[in-house]
Parts: C-alpha cells; sequence; structure tokens
C-alpha cells in the first residue's frame, strides 16, 4: 500500500459508544412497483425497509458521532499537529490520535516508552479521545523478506517465540494509563509488502495473531481492542481467509485509498473484498468497522473521491476513521490537492457540512443479490438545489 514508514513521518476501548442509530420502518410500497415486481419475480422476501431518522445530517466526526482523526506524524509532532488541524477545520474535534510503532526492529516493537508518551497524555486529557496505534507483528517488516522466511517466520510466531515483545509493549501501554487503545495489529496483512504478510501461511498467520492478542490480553489492566484491518479488494489474498475469528477480533478495519482495484468509487464499494463487503462482513458479526487509513493516491486530486469517501463515512457511520494526511494522499498538510483540501474541508468544518442526502435501502436477499452483484438496493433522494 503506499505510505511506509519513513523516519518520524511514520514510526509508528475506552470511549463512549456511539449512539444508537435510530431507525423507523416503512412499508416496502415507498420503493415502488417496479422494484416490488422485480423482487417477486426474482423470489425474493422483503419485509422492510429501514430509514435513518434524523441522524444522517450529523457530519462525521462530532462528538456522538463517528470518531475522526488523521495520521498527522508519527512521534510528538504528530499530536502538535492535531490542534492546528482542528482550528483549520472550524474547531471541528478530532477525537482519534493515530500513530504507527516503526517494525525495524523488536525493540522498537516494544513501544518505546518516550515514543509512546506524548500520545497517551493527549489520550488522558479527554475521555472521548481514542488512541489508534498499529502494530508490526514482525521485525525488519518492511525489509523484502522472502515468502519461505515468512513462512518460518509465522511459525515460529504462532510457537511463542515472539510473546514477550508483545507483553512488554502491552505493559508499557498500561503503565502509561492507555489500556484502552485500539491496535491495529499487522494491517495490510493481505498485501505483499510487509514481513506480517499473511498469504504464505494463512492458517498460521491466523494463529500467530491469535496468540499475540491472548499474551497481550494477559497483562493486568488491559482494556486493549484489536482491530483487522485489510486493504480494500483481494490484493494477494481474500482477506477473509486471513480472518483469525471473532474471538479475538473487535474492530473490523480496512486501508482504502484511492487506486485500483476498481475504476470508480462505486467499483471500490462493490468489488469483491471491497467497502460494501467489509461492512457486510462487520455487520453479520455485529462488529464496529473502521478506515484507519485512507487517502488520495493513484488519480491525483479527485474531489469526486473525496466527497464520495466522506458521504461513504457519514451514510455507514463506522467507529472511526483517519484520513493520511501527508504527500500524496492528504489534504491538509499537501498543497499538491487544493480541489480535494476544498472538499474536505467544506463538510467536515462545523456549520458548513452538507446534509447527508436521504437514503431508502432494501434486501434483496441472496439469490436475487447476487445476480445483481448488491444485495441491497438504495435509493437517494434530493430536494431543491444541490448545495
Amino acid at each position: 500500500m503506499p505510505h511506509r514508514y519513513r523516519g518520524p513521518e511514520r514510526a509508528g476501548r475506552h470511549r463512549r459508544p456511539a449512539a444508537p442509530r435510530r431507525r423507523r420502518r416503512l412499508t416496502t410500497a415507498c420503493v415502488g412497483a417496479v422494484t416490488a415486481g422485480a423482487l417477486i419475480a426474482g423470489g425474493a422476501v422483503a419485509t422492510d425497509v429501514w430509514q435513518d431518522d434524523g441522524e444522517r445530517t450529523r457530519a462525521p466526526g462530532t462528538a456522538h458521532g463517528t470518531a475522526m482523526g488523521a495520521f498527522l506524524g508519527a512521534g510528538s509532532d504528530g499530536v502538535r499537529r492535531m490542534a492546528d488541524l482542528s482550528k483549520w477545520l472550524g474547531g471541528a474535534p478530532l477525537r482519534v490520535g493515530h500513530t504507527y510503532l516503526p517494525g525495524d526492529t523488536w525493540e522498537r516493537i516494544e513501544g518505546n516508552r518516550d515514543f509512546l508518551r506524548p500520545w497517551t497524555e493527549w489520550r488522558r486529557a479527554d475521555p472521548d479521545r481514542l488512541l489508534v496505534l498499529n502494530v508490526p507483528m514482525q521485525a525488519r517488516n518492511e525489509a523484502g523478506v522472502p515468502d519461505h522466511e515468512v513462512r518460518w517466520l509465522i511459525r515460529r510466531g504462532a510457537e511463542g517465540h515472539f510473546d514477550h515483545h508483545f507483553r512488554t509493549l502491552a505493559g508499557h501501554l498500561v503503565a502509561l494509563g492507555a489500556p484502552d487503545t485500539v491496535i491495529v495489529l499487522g494491517w495490510e496483512m493481505n498485501g505483499i509488502t510487509y514481513t506480517h504478510r499473511c498469504a504464505p501461511d494463512p492458517q498460521g498467520w491466523k494463529t500467530y495473531w491469535r496468540r499475540i492478542v491472548a499474551t497481550m490480553r494477559s497483562v493486568p489492566g488491559q482494556k486493549f481492542r484489536f482491530d483487522f484491518a485489510p486493504s480494500r479488494g483481494r490484493d494477494a489474498i481474500g482477506w477473509t481467509e486471513c480472518y483469525p475469528g471473532d474471538d479475538v477480533v473487535d474492530i473490523i478495519g480496512m486501508d482504502s485509498y484511492d487506486q485500483p482495484p476498481g475504476e470508480t468509487f462505486d467499483d471500490q464499494i462493490s468489488q469483491p473484498y471491497g467497502l460494501q463487503h467489509q461492512v457486510d462482513f462487520a455487520r453479520e458479526r455485529g462488529k464496529p468497522f473502521s478506515y484507519p487509513e485512507w487517502g488520495l493516491f493513484r488519480r491525483g486530486d479527485n474531489p469526486e473521491y473525496m466527497r464520495r469517501m466522506l458521504e461513504w463515512i457519514g451514510e455507514q457511520k463506522p467507529l472511526y476513521h483517519t484520513i493520511s494526511d501527508y504527500c500524496p494522499h492528504g489534504v491538509w498538510r499537501c498543497a499538491e490537492n487544493p480541489k480535494s483540501s476544498a472538499v474536505f474541508r467544506s463538510m467536515l468544518t462545523p456549520g458548513r457540512q452538507r446534509p447527508v442526502r436521504p437514503r431508502f435501502c432494501l434486501d434483496l436477499g441472496r439469490w436475487i443479490g447476487s445476480w445483481l452483484g448488491d444485495r441491497r438496493l438504495c435509493v437517494s433522494f434530493s430536494w431543491g438545489r444541490r448545495p
């Protein structure tokens, strides 16, 4: 995936739960005779359509909705920049602090206290904040380690050879007063870049993940939540083949940049292992979902992508999202993307947000959904001129 740790730029539970979505039931007659006829012909059963009642006009990142943040640098500089980004957004609160442990050595994966302290202090300053920490599963994580060696390392991890490193990290976080950190463990495991990738040995990788989670949860005082965050699309392996189990995953994440696979944002939603797949996978398991990394990339300054991604976040309501705000992905710290920057600022500045258009969705059922390529039929409505 696009960003990699480069020195200080990427070194790298407790929060009030989002208010439950208020829903009211509408009859299927609202969908229209054409849709109903198609459903009857296809044999699908649809007794209800659901509409959110008032919740969709709320902007992402407000105090009672999705927690918003940005990756602004791995060290203390990233903490300092959050106040400036919030000011640029007219005071919109950044409730997520996001950083990465560097994966070059095991000593650094253990989490140096001086590195972690600015982040844990920021977290403790407000009970509504969320600290998100990406944690590599292997040292030499970006060293181009070949598959045969990755398989050997996975096997060693599954046997417990690296347990003490993760126990040390958990102890540091608890001692520093951040026992509720969200741990994005082994992110983008479905790809080909990281040494902590899954494809060389999916079964062994899942065993290793489970062992890390058990080790970190064994530390007294911890309240960690573990975020399973593949990259969007299949990549080297379908990410569901790496999923280690509902008992060791608390959040279903996804890193999604404006790049293939998918020529349009609609493709990014509907493609195999895409955005809709992630949301459905999480909801089937009763788990929240997240976007730890997202932003611009292969298509440059793309305001349409920026608008659609923020609308998707506003409609789906993940637990949190953090844009990667540095070039080429970002909008505040990257002057190369002025059009997307204007969209981001307009949609997230308090008092300037566009209300999300009312959206009605109908579950088409498994059979007709597979025929059409999407189980859900959604229609958005707007009145008057679009702002």
